[in-house]
């Protein structure tokens, strides 16, 4: 074989790994989420009666408590009091829209109706810090699995209530930690397991 069959061998080998680096580069592309998220409103109860967290005895005699009593037409309206609505409740009841910005190293997440929500979700490779500020979306960290962002999130302050339901909210006790598997259901349905 002479020298040009060979560099022109060489060339060819080489122009099909660089094909190659390409395609595996966007096969391993997340999932662009970015977009405005509209909540299913259908069933605002769903948390209540579907979902419902395995909570610990004397959590779930408040909880009882409350659910009876908005039974009972006395509901303890957690936005009436003006009390936040932070993590995890923005993820579980809301009837307002959201909006979700990628860029590298991180996901923004915007309340679009009730003002106060933003949420980042660090996704640089960081670590929680040591000590960090309590905030109302807490401190959160995602990495992809596949096609699954999941996202860590603590430092959530106490004042953040758990919504159960549009009325029923109980206080969490500080340490707080959840875990989030957010992915596409349908190409325009996502979807949020959270623990």
């Amino acid at each position: 074989m002479n020298i040009i069959a060979k560099k022109l061998a060489i060339l060819c080998c080489a122009a099909v790994l660089v094909e190659m680096f390409v395609a595996s580069a966007a096969l391993a592309e997340p999932p662009d989420l970015s977009g405005v998220w509209l909540p299913d409103t259908r069933d605002q109860k769903r948390q209540e009666t579907a979902n419902m967290p395995p909570w610990k005895p004397n959590v779930l005699t408040q909880v009882k408590r409350m659910i009876d009593e908005e039974k009972a037409g006395r509901p303890f309206l957690v936005l009436n009091y003006c009390l936040p609505h932070g993590m995890p409740s923005w993820m579980l009841i809301t009837h307002n829209p959201f909006e979700v910005l990628m860029t590298p190293g991180r996901i923004t997440m915007l309340g679009e109706v009730d003002g106060n929500r933003m949420r980042r979700i660090y996704t640089d490779g960081r670590p929680h810090p040591e000590d960090p500020d309590l905030t109302l979306h807490g401190h959160s960290i995602g990495r992809w699995e596949g096609e699954t962002l999941v996202v860590d999130t603590t430092a959530i302050m106490p004042q953040a209530y758990i919504a159960i339901s549009e009325a029923v909210g109980i206080p969490n006790n500080g340490d707080m930690h959840i875990l989030e598997r957010l992915h596409l259901a349908q190409p325009n349905v996502l979807h949020d397991d959270l623990e």
